[in-house]
């Protein structure tokens, strides 16, 4: 204790010194300046940006009545072959094995295809399913059961066509580092429904995505609202436990005295990170109770965990799933899912779009179809938004990389599918359509910021309203684009 005082002493007198002012201050005496020139820290700007004591209050809906509550976003890092799984081309399957036209090759970027690469017909077969006659392959048997709850988007385009920034772009609206993710806009403008967990949480099955964890970060937002990330194996968040021989009421008196510390801090330095600090130690605290028993799957009925195809005690993405219905039915606005295994480019032996992708199928088939009808018979579909897709998709042309043996397509930006569920959007619909191909949108094209858009739209956001300002400017998901995809609003 004698040591922590002698080494307070030490700094508040080294505070105080003209040579620390000298060493240490200078230089910020011009970042002041260029601030005060840039807007920075004008009252509007602090009164915009600062957080409230509880920085995650439930709030009704920012703009507008929204007509879904929670989202969950089942991404499927390393882009789905679309050719494959839903947007059925038959042209395509007779040009299998031609050189392909150079009128296609001109003027685009491609990842990796070299020369003239050959057409490559569909891997897949497939068939009509349901009222909506909607066509989907044989590597998606439990989802074709449930095609006319969902509405495809066949025509989404991208700006990006390589995973990281593609991923970055998906989530923030851009394909740079340092801007908010959806969750985080989403939670900064709603709120959560359970002060005791997090709004925003993420699940990873395999590795983490190619763009990191910026995927999911709060870029210029208060960290408060930045996606924290839970595990399905293990404790659900590192650390979440006391150490031994510390109780509750242990760790709550110690989070009191660092609290009121740095609530001292604040009155003296005004930084809103602070604020973001001290209602994360709360959070923190409530988790302790809250999570273990949110994500505990063990007590789920055996008819659930055969729906699902889950396994307790096991990382997957359909515990995964499980956890995502769990957490949207205690509150949680946004929970993120993210399955790595789809990079399909024929680089060798099961990386095609023939075995590769069909197995891939066969981790997500069932769980996010058990999701959708989970959800619904709960009467927890009409108030959640499930979105489903990758963050480009492939091309028409095989990339043959390490030959035409394996059968691997090249990213692909300018056509891909998505589906969404749920949260107000039809049901068993289409919108959008692609060439006789499946390279280009001829109808009905969705941009990524339309998508943005759409999302936040469902859950009564105005996306162009939806602002914080940073460096003097305001700043949105969408940046200046974006338009809602009306026509597949219910």
């Amino acid at each position: 204790m004698k040591n922590i005082i002698t080494e307070a002493q030490h700094q508040i007198a080294t505070y105080n010194t003209r040579r620390h002012f000298l060493q240490k201050c200078m230089s910020g005496l011009g970042a002041v300046a260029l601030s005060s020139l840039g807007g920075c820290h004008s009252s509007e700007f602090k009164s915009k940006n600062i957080l409230p004591d509880n920085a995650l209050t439930t709030g009704s809906p920012l703009h507008f009545p929204g007509k879904a509550k929670n989202v969950i976003f089942l991404h499927m890092a390393g882009a789905p072959s679309q050719l494959e799984l839903f947007d059925y081309k038959p042209v395509l399957n007779r040009l299998d094995g031609q050189d392909c036209p150079q009128s296609l090759l001109e003027g685009k970027k491609f990842a990796f295809i070299q020369g003239t690469p050959q057409m490559l017909g569909t891997q897949a077969k497939f068939k009509q399913h349901g009222q909506s006659g909607a066509y989907v392959s044989d590597y998606l048997p439990h989802f074709s059961e449930i095609v006319d709850e969902v509405t495809f988007l066949k025509a989404v385009h991208t700006n990006e066509f390589n995973h990281a920034p593609a991923q970055l772009f998906m989530h923030t609206g851009s394909p740079r580092l340092g801007r908010p993710s959806m969750g985080s806009w989403i939670t900064y403008g709603l709120g959560s429904d359970n002060q005791n967990l997090p709004g925003f949480v993420v699940l990873v099955s395999g590795s983490e995505p190619s763009a990191g964890k910026s995927a999911w970060g709060s870029g210029f937002l208060p960290t408060v609202y930045q996606g924290v990330q839970c595990r399905s194996k293990g404790d659900p968040v590192l650390y979440l436990s006391n150490p031994s021989e510390v109780d509750p009421y242990l760790r709550k008196k110690s989070i009191d005295a660092i609290n009121a510390i740095n609530k001292q801090e604040y009155q003296q330095a005004r930084d809103p990170e602070i604020l973001t600090r001290i209602s994360q130690y709360e959070l923190a605290f409530r988790m302790q109770t809250a999570v273990p028993e949110v994500m505990n799957i063990n007590d789920e009925p055996e008819w659930v965990h055969q729906l699902y195809g889950t396994e307790p005690g096991k990382a997957s993405f359909a515990n995964n799933c499980l956890l995502a219905r769990r957490l949207v039915e205690n509150g949680v606005r946004f929970v993120q899912l993210f399955d790595r295994r789809w990079d399909t480019h024929g680089a060798g032996p099961g990386n095609g779009v023939d075995s590769g992708l069909k197995n891939a199928c066969k981790y997500v088939d069932q769980p996010m179809s058990a999701l959708l009808l989970d959800l619904k018979q709960r009467g927890l579909l009409d108030e959640t938004l499930v979105v489903w897709g990758g963050e480009f998709g492939r091309t028409p042309m095989m990339e043959a990389r390490s030959g035409a043996d394996f059968k691997g397509r090249d990213h692909h930006g300018d056509a891909f599918t998505m589906w969404m569920a749920g949260g107000g959007i039809k049901q068993g619909f289409t919108h959008g359509e692609t060439d006789e191909i499946g390279f280009s949108g001829i109808s009905g094209r969705v941009h990524i910021h339309d998508l943005q858009a759409t999302i936040l739209h469902q859950l009564g956001l105005d996306h162009e309203r939806l602002t914080y300002q940073f460096q003097g400017r305001d700043f949105r998901l969408t940046d200046v684009h974006g338009k809602v995809v009306k026509e597949i609003i219910a």
